[in-house]
């Protein structure tokens, strides 16, 4: 369990041919970039990267491609979250057998599964394989009530030796500051991770880091943003962060859509997004361009690969 995790972390989309298919150079490319500019982690495929509109054996591949790009620069982590438990089962197997250094398990999907389920799903996966455990606490996603409490983090604590932290997508203090307190006083190196950009009111109360849309368009913000939370100098952090949130504010209207359609703006195109999801439109690309020059983005970030 001696992987560290803190800071924007990325979570790469996944790219796509125009014919939809998954695009294993591309995704090479994306994740070299991430690394090459300042990434602390890399996590594949969360739900931005399509996870559930890809196949099991897409997500295999992708699991090996990043794991062979990273070549071990930064810590890789694989997404289990399927429909099913069977297949979540084997992505972890696989995930530890290619090589990568955790595992980010969700609570199962489609139904609203009780604390006690949610519990015997996380040890099953979790100890399939001697990884270091993540679970991924999503309750606006997944139906009210399903969720990772305070108490039951406490259980899987005292339940996995290799349960090492927590992405929190709450977006409640409240329920964050109970998982924190729980976690950090039995864990004291657990890592909460934000799961979206709300970064800056979280880090004096315990977060290590988030998971980051915003790196695939700016990743020199990105890097501002940790160096100053962790100088302290609040000023700055404050301005990153409003300018991080706008980003957010952005992409989160055609998630992913609007994310790959502001990335063909950077000299990063990335395909279409797989059906049901929709592809972003000429007129979106041509907003999101207009929003990213007025914010400076443009001209202060890197182009192409």
């Amino acid at each position: 369990m001696s992987i560290t995790l803190k800071g924007v972390m990325q979570a790469p989309v996944t790219p796509l041919k125009e014919d939809g298919s998954f695009d294993p150079e591309g995704f090479a490319k994306m994740v070299d970039f991430h690394v090459r500019h300042g990434a602390p982690a890399i996590a594949w495929p969360h739900h931005k990267a399509e996870s559930l509109n890809l196949t099991i054996a897409e997500r295999m591949l992708g699991a090996e491609v990043a794991v062979k790009t990273v070549a071990k620069r930064v810590p890789v982590s694989i997404f289990t979250g399927t429909l099913s438990e069977e297949d979540s089962l084997d992505i972890a197997r696989h995930a530890q057998k290619i090589g990568a250094d955790a595992l980010l398990i969700i609570s199962p999907y489609c139904r609203r599964p009780g604390q006690e389920e949610i519990f015997d799903s996380v040890v099953r996966i979790g100890t399939a394989t001697d990884l270091p455990v993540l679970t991924y606490n999503s309750p606006w996603r997944n139906g009210e009530g399903v969720e990772f409490t305070g108490e039951l983090t406490q259980r899987l604590i005292d339940r996995l030796p290799n349960y090492i932290g927590m992405k929190d997508a709450s977006f409640q203090s409240q329920k964050f500051l109970e998982i924190a307190r729980v976690a950090l006083k039995m864990r004291p190196g657990f890592a909460i991770i934000m799961g979206v950009e709300h970064l800056l009111p979280s880090f004096a109360l315990g977060a290590c880091g988030s998971f980051s849309s915003s790196g695939a368009i700016a990743p020199n913000l990105c890097n501002k943003f940790f160096a100053s939370l962790e100088a302290h100098d609040w000023a700055t952090a404050r301005e990153c962060q409003y300018k991080i949130s706008r980003l957010w504010s952005l992409f989160k209207e055609q998630y992913p859509s609007s994310l790959k359609g502001a990335m063909i703006m950077m000299g990063r195109p990335v395909g279409p997004t797989r059906s049901p999801l929709p592809t972003a439109t000429k007129e979106r690309i041509e907003f999101l361009r207009k929003q990213l020059e007025e914010m400076g983005i443009l001209q202060s970030e890197p182009h192409g690969w």
